[in-house]
């Protein structure tokens, strides 16, 4: 049985009669020796395997080539070379599969080129780098909420709900497309529908879980989301993962400590569990910087660090307006959409001020106009903001969005009523029966990754990118 390369170069002892498998990086064969750097996804760091080549059929040895897999049987000794404790002395080498033509040969790629080949680049350190970190992350969740008495819920994938009433959906449905039903008026007769029904793939899985947090008083969904939003910047994607926690008896100030600690919790595991992948990411960034660049971003470990160590800042949308109206930016038009007054959306750009710029460090942002956000949220006092939460990262902008739920029925409906929002009776009869003040967020999870490892593009930290126009397998 052979031993992954991690617990090799973790607990391996020298003299060890080993088997190791996996996938040549570097190959190096002169007439005395042959080195090989070998990785089987296990840890960021390679094996190096040390063979003589007299060893080996000469047709063998020409089918070593990078992207091959191997099975190497040797004994460990202690390495010579730097960076490496011990390395394995093969004895006997099995090829188990070969690769001509294998397209990442052992030079940089640009993360354009390995967008078109996603099925494969998960074989480069950058991306094995990434991906093992969006493990650790995912883990990490389930271990913060578990810990804490919440509840992971499942919630539907399809739905006949739109959470954020913005109507970018992906409808789900089995009718033929080309003999598709019609009612009197001309729309679609869903009655022949699977379900009955119009149903789409879910933007959020919110409504569902505040029903589970009335009888299980906290729970959390961890899932894809998808949105038919036509945008191609590096921060959308078309399906993303949501984490999305509602609790009972919790008000917006209890929400926002509670997004604060999960964020904290995740830095501070990844920083003790992925040092080798986070060194390396660190590395990649700071040979990509511009050394003369003066506004350039701190290198990632300490970006980290700082965030893991400084107290969120907090301020309300009202006091974000003004400072954003009042901003040098602002002023000398370098804004792409210029801060007009209250009321207007934040975009990106102004997100990403508040915390790179004026404060310096993560930002939650509260109490923003009822008009620019869900019906869902709960009304303030003045009529005029809901007891919202936005909280911001540098590097991504919004990572986390979350509020005190309306728990009154009558404003509920209200809301529900303005914003044109029908087929919710099941939703409303949470506040019919024993309501209560609830509150909760949804943080992208993909969002987390980008700012996590420093990686400039969205797409370059989910699996398989889905985005207009790209479903690449």
């Amino acid at each position: 049985m052979h031993t992954k390369i991690k617990e090799l170069l973790q607990f391996g002892t020298v003299g060890a009669q080993v088997e190791a498998k996996g996938w040549i990086r570097t190959k190096r064969i002169n007439k005395q020796v042959i080195f090989l750097t070998l990785n089987d996804g296990s840890c960021q760091q390679h094996l190096q395997v040390v063979m003589t080549p007299s060893d080996l059929p000469k047709a063998l040895l020409n089918q070593l080539a990078t992207g091959a897999s191997i099975a190497v049987s040797g004994s460990l000794v202690a390495s010579q070379g730097a960076n490496q404790s011990i390395e394995l002395h093969g004895h006997q080498l099995t090829l188990l599969g070969n690769a001509p033509d294998y397209p990442l040969q052992p030079k940089a790629h640009s993360l354009e080129f390995l967008r078109s080949l996603v099925h494969l680049r998960f074989r480069t350190n950058t991306f094995g780098a990434v991906f093992r970190i969006r493990h650790a992350i995912s883990y990490a969740i389930h271990h913060f909420f578990h810990e804490r008495g919440f509840f992971y819920l499942h919630t539907p994938i399809i739905t006949a709900a739109d959470a954020e009433g913005a109507g970018e959906l992906f409808r789900v449905t089995s009718l033929d497309p080309m003999h598709t039903a019609k009612n009197l008026d001309g729309n679609i007769d869903f009655k022949e529908d699977f379900f009955s029904k119009a149903t789409n793939l879910t933007v959020s899985g919110q409504l569902a879980a505040e029903t589970a947090a009335m009888g299980l008083g906290a729970v959390y969904t961890f899932g894809p989301t998808f949105r038919a939003e036509n945008s191609n910047t590096t921060r959308h994607l078309a399906e993303f993962w949501m984490v999305e926690p509602e609790v009972a008896f919790n008000n917006l100030d209890d929400t926002i400590a509670l997004a604060e600690a999960l964020l904290k919790f995740l830095l501070a595991y990844l920083l003790k569990t992925c040092p080798a992948e986070l060194e390396f990411l660190n590395q990649r960034l700071l040979s990509h910087r511009n050394k003369e660049d003066k506004t350039a971003p701190m290198p990632l470990l300490e970006r980290l660090n700082f965030v893991l160590e400084q107290p969120f800042a907090r301020i309300t949308y009202t006091e974000a307006i003004a400072i954003l109206i009042d901003s040098e930016s602002n002023k000398h038009g370098k804004f792409a959409y210029p801060v007009t007054g209250w009321g207007m959306d934040l975009q990106s750009e102004h997100e990403r001020y508040l915390v790179e710029h004026h404060f310096k460090r993560p930002v939650v942002v509260t109490d923003y106009p009822k008009a620019i956000k869900a019906f869902y949220m709960r009304q303030n006092d003045d009529g005029k903001t809901v007891a919202a939460m936005d909280l911001l990262f540098p590097g991504v902008g919004e990572i986390i969005g979350g509020s005190q739920r309306e728990e009154r029925i009558d404003y509920l409906q209200a809301a529900m009523q303005s914003n044109e929002i029908q087929d919710l009776d099941w939703y409303l009869d949470t506040r019919r029966f024993g309501t209560i003040p609830h509150s909760g967020f949804g943080l992208g999870l993909d969002r987390f990754v980008l700012f996590v490892t420093g990686m400039e593009n969205i797409r370059d930290v989910i699996p398989f990118p889905r985005t207009p126009g790209h479903v690449p397998c």
